[in-house]
């Protein structure tokens, strides 16, 4: 005889819980907030977006600012960077620090050199175009990542679409001449003392800057095995 528990058939199972990938888990509401709202899912009236979501509506929300404690070595790196933060955001369990331009070449110094910091590695930079942010429109964020200590954080300079201008960060990272380049690009940032600030992936002739949110949906048509695909803009629309 065995004091083994038989399961009938009327008895549930527990089973373990089925975990939400981070992506995919809405942020806590002190995490965000909310400056306006969408419609549709490029902002186009009328025929241009041909999309078939013209009759989005949704929320415009940004990540807003955390309060120390930050947790873990969160705080630790704030501590090094201190006092060149104007804010520290945290959102899905990712920390973005957001330093202005001025402070923006000391900061990278600090990272790069500190014993406590050693972010030995500028892995991208990528520009972001918030147009309803009135005087801080124009993006930069740059991803870090210390192979010491194993640790990502992210820093933000935002910048005025009327005078998109930053420091090149290529005399302390080199790696970055590329990104900043691609920023450039295709959002108009404009990286000052980069050692040669020319588009790397459009035309040197090419109009305007396309990944922007204010670059018209319209384009060239494309050929493809004999075949023509017309702009966005002359397609049908879905509405």
């Amino acid at each position: 005889m065995t004091d083994e528990k038989k399961v009938g058939p009327a008895e549930a199972v527990e089973q373990p819980a089925v975990e939400q990938s981070p992506e995919n888990v809405p942020a806590p509401t002190n995490e965000v907030r909310t400056i306006g709202e969408r419609q549709g899912m490029f902002g186009v009236s009328g025929t241009g977006d041909t999309s078939g979501y013209g009759g989005l509506v949704a929320p415009v929300v940004y990540p807003a600012a955390a309060e120390r404690p930050y947790g873990g070595w969160f705080d630790a790196v704030a501590d090094g960077l201190d006092p060149l933060i104007d804010a520290v955001v945290l959102h899905r369990g990712e920390i973005t620090f957001h330093i202005s331009a001025g402070n923006l070449l000391a900061a990278v110094k600090l990272l790069r050199d500190d014993p406590k910091l050693r972010f030995e590695l500028c892995a991208g930079v990528s520009g972001v175009h918030y147009p309803a942010d009135t005087g801080r429109e124009m993006h930069a964020v740059y991803s870090f990542l210390s192979m010491t200590f194993n640790r990502r954080i992210r820093v933000e300079v935002s910048v005025p679409d009327a005078a998109p201008t930053l420091p090149s960060i290529c005399s302390v990272y080199p790696a970055a001449d590329w990104h900043e380049r691609e920023a450039f690009d295709m959002f108009g940032l404009v990286f000052e003392g980069h050692p040669a600030l020319t588009r790397i992936l459009m035309p040197d002739d090419w109009p305007g800057h396309p990944q922007r949110k204010d670059y018209p949906l319209g384009g060239i048509p494309v050929e493809y095995k004999g075949g023509t695909i017309p702009p966005p803009d002359q397609r049908r629309s879905y509405s």
